[in-house]
């Protein structure tokens, strides 16, 4: 397959570049159009208590969605000058008149509704019931649009926020697309600066970058592809960006880089493009596998949310190692004659220096210590782990946003001048005709309600709202629903609410949990083993990887959800993760670890395939691999960083969690873990029971054996067999020892 799609892309460069210049076209042309049909819910479970219950109370309560407007300041700071309380009073006579608006609260005569001291009013408005979702967009936004003008009719320094569920899709979305643009702008330069000062031309570091705009360009078409028959979530723009950025430009990276090196021993253009897709090619296909393997695993989940994620970002991991094995090989094939081989550029040195000597270093010095190594490195990504065992995870309110958000805005004016629960979402437990009456004077009468009320439904039921104490999603909250639901026994009865619902997400992440790890874990350790043929590389490689994950996932906790330092990078502790942050960091987190240990594996096998010596394997698999490694995590990093800048905390949390995980992998982990553990495994590492060596012999995807030039340390331009993939078997090639 890669010899075929190496022989297309040199055969007929020009169709493929027209090929994914179209898809460019397409992807920036119809795919942007995703940002305006973003999600923000991402709580929801389908079939779970909390979700049918608010399907059922859909109908039977009055009214429809509903949003808020706070209305801040004046001439003397008040919200009682009479010419903010004019210009209030015109603008709810307006929103009350419109078609499609059921209700305006009244902040002058509404309990309620305006601030003791006077800075803060607030107006609700509650929509019809019976509204088209196109009437009831309508209506938001012409309701929303007047409100907003209350602030240029009474005073310049009255200012206005307008949010609520109609609206937060909408903000957010927008905001997720000025924080890609953003993001992008940032990065794209960054990047280039970058792959100059690692291949020292603008031809070789242009590459990557081309392969890396048309990747986004897959991202952005994969997400509005899917947008069409699910729900998108406005993570997931900026998650499947940055990943579908990062993965393309460390393919491309791999490729170029082996591309030179085969230069150096291939005069021949065409065939160095064929050897370099045959190896380097061999080892982005096994990657992408990987990754996708990995993001496999929100699949399992019910939740629309993470299962959207879980396709989004495979099939952009699908995009980018295409683009890899087929975009990239055509740019080599008609501009890679172009690009200086580094052997030739040493030359010019008086003292050329031996490529990647620091790595060789490196692999030595854990080989000679490899106990010491190996307990210091896991004392210590140990340590780091440790505020994992305290995580939370919330849904979330809006100090996830930044300050100069509507949401937000709405959000800080409430909580500093209104009393403590004003805006805190109720528990609702809906309680069917027959049930003891003694259930509902329980269950007003629990500790952590701050106060209650009930109303009567079309159908018989009894709407029970609670108001807990603290958050909405917060401890206390989720007490409750624990402790209501205990409580109702056999009683017909349900919850709902928000605390209900993150109650529901979590027993779900608990229910399915189990079957994705399994699923990711069978899934890796069969493409491990198709690649490595070793039965005890893909557990160590899996191990490896949990630390680094562990120890990430660690510090992410420790910084959000307990406030060290979070405000230095734009956000704030809030006592909790984003119920999106884990999954989403431990998924993607894994299939890009996976992509450094591939590449410092495909080498290690090369070098012991050629000369069957463990202990040298491990040196020069990592002088080969380090400075890929190295300068790959270095450009994901900025990558990942260039997504931080919008102050989201999610994407936060996330873009933090996916930075650390990539450097102490391809630092820590890679040079000196990895070769410690290598060293003490010796030749066990590529060891494998017979039967199991026998499949891999027979079905596993192997290279043909390259001569020993292609492996001298010096890299010196020797005759060399020309490299193909193929289906190897015993008989069909010699095999080092076992």
């Amino acid at each position: 397959m890669l010899a075929k799609l190496s022989r297309t892309a040199t055969r007929r460069p020009v169709l493929v570049l027209l090929v994914w210049l179209l898809l460019l076209v397409v992807g920036f042309g119809f795919g942007t159009r995703v940002f305006g049909d973003l999600n923000s819910s991402v709580e929801d479970v389908p079939g779970s208590e909390s979700a049918v219950t608010s399907e059922v109370l859909g109908p039977l309560t009055p009214g429809g969605e509903s949003f808020t407007a706070s209305v801040t300041g004046g001439a003397d700071g008040s919200v009682r000058a009479p010419e903010v309380r004019a210009a209030v009073a015109d603008a709810i006579a307006d929103v009350r008149g419109l078609k499609g608006v059921d209700r305006v609260g009244d902040p002058y005569t509404g309990k309620g509704l305006a601030a003791e001291d006077g800075k803060v009013l607030l107006v609700p408005v509650t929509l019809a019931g019976d509204l088209s979702d196109r009437d009831e967009i309508r209506v938001v936004n012409d309701a929303a649009d007047r409100l907003r003008e209350i602030a240029p009719a009474a005073d310049d320094r009255v200012d206005v926020a307008v949010s609520g569920d109609p609206l937060l899709g909408d903000q957010t979305g927008g905001r997720a697309q000025e924080d890609v643009t953003r993001a992008e702008l940032i990065t794209l330069p960054a990047v280039l600066l970058a792959l100059l000062l690692i291949f020292g031309g603008l031809r070789a570091a242009g590459l990557p970058l081309l392969v890396a705009v048309s990747g986004v360009a897959g991202a952005f078409l994969t997400l509005f592809a899917f947008s069409q028959v699910t729900d998108i979530s406005v993570y997931a723009v900026q998650v499947v960006s940055m990943l579908g950025l990062g993965l393309a430009v460390d393919y491309a990276l791999l490729m170029v880089v082996r591309f030179r090196e085969e230069r150096e021993r291939e005069p021949d253009v065409v065939r160095a493009v064929h050897a370099t897709v045959a190896h380097a090619g061999r080892t982005v296909l096994f990657s992408g596998l990987t990754v996708a393997v990995c993001l496999s695993g929100l699949v399992w989940f019910s939740s629309p949310f993470l299962r959207s994620m879980g396709l989004a970002a495979g099939a952009v991991v699908v995009v980018d190692m295409l683009a890899a094995l087929t975009l990239l090989p055509a740019l080599l094939t008609l501009f890679g004659g172009k690009l200086t081989p580094r052997r030739a550029k040493s030359r010019l040195r008086k003292r050329p220096a031996e490529p990647g000597a620091l790595f060789a270093r490196l692999a030595r010095f854990s080989a000679r210590r490899p106990y010491a190594v190996l307990v210091t490195v896991v004392a210590g990504l140990a340590v780091l782990a440790l505020p994992v065992f305290g995580m939370r995870i919330e849904i979330g309110d809006a100090r996830q946003l930044p300050h100069d958000t509507e949401a937000r805005q709405l959000y800080d004016a409430v909580h500093e001048h209104f009393p403590a629960g004003t805006d805190v979402n109720t528990v609702d437990v809906m309680i069917e005709p027959g049930a003891d009456p003694a259930y509902e004077r329980g269950i007003r009468a629990l500790s952590g309600v701050t106060r209650s009320s009930s109303e009567r439904l079309p159908n018989g039921s009894t709407l029970v709202r609670l108001t807990p104490t603290g958050s909405a999603d917060g401890p206390k909250a989720t007490g409750l629903v624990e402790r209501v639901r205990e409580l109702r026994g056999d009683e017909p009865a349900r919850v709902t609410g928000t605390a209900a619902r993150l109650v529901d997400f979590r027993e779900m992440l608990a229910e399915r949990a189990p079957w994705a790890v399994l699923t990711v874990l069978v899934g890796l350790f069969a493409l491990l083993f198709a690649f490595t043929g070793s039965l005890l590389s893909p557990l160590r490689t899996l191990f490896t990887t949990l630390l680094s994950l562990g120890a990430a996932l660690g510090v992410v906790t420790w910084v959000f959800q307990d406030g060290h330092g979070a405000s230095l990078l734009g956000g704030e502790g809030l006592g909790a993760l984003s119920l999106t942050a884990p999954p989403l960091i431990i998924a993607i987190a894994f299939g890009l670890a996976m992509d450094y240990e591939l590449f410092i594996l495909s080498r290690m096998r090369e070098s012991w395939e050629a000369t069957g010596d463990a202990h040298e394997a491990v040196v020069e698999g990592l002088r080969r691999s380090g400075r890929v490694v190295t300068c790959a995590a270095l450009l994901l990093a900025i990558v990942f960083g260039g997504f931080m800048t919008g102050g989201f905390s999610p994407i936060l949390q996330i873009g933090l969690g996916l930075t650390l995980a990539v450097l102490i992998d391809a630092t820590i982990v890679r040079m000196l873990l990895v070769p410690a553990a290598m060293t003490l495994l010796g030749d066990r590492a590529w060891w494998a029971p017979p039967f199991l060596r026998r499949l891999h012999e027979r079905y596993g995807l192997s290279e043909a054996p390259t001569t020993a030039a292609a492996q001298r340390p010096d890299g010196g331009p020797e005759p060399q067999e020309s490299t193909t993939m193929s289906m190897t078997s015993a008989a069909a090639s010699p095999q080092p020892r076992r």
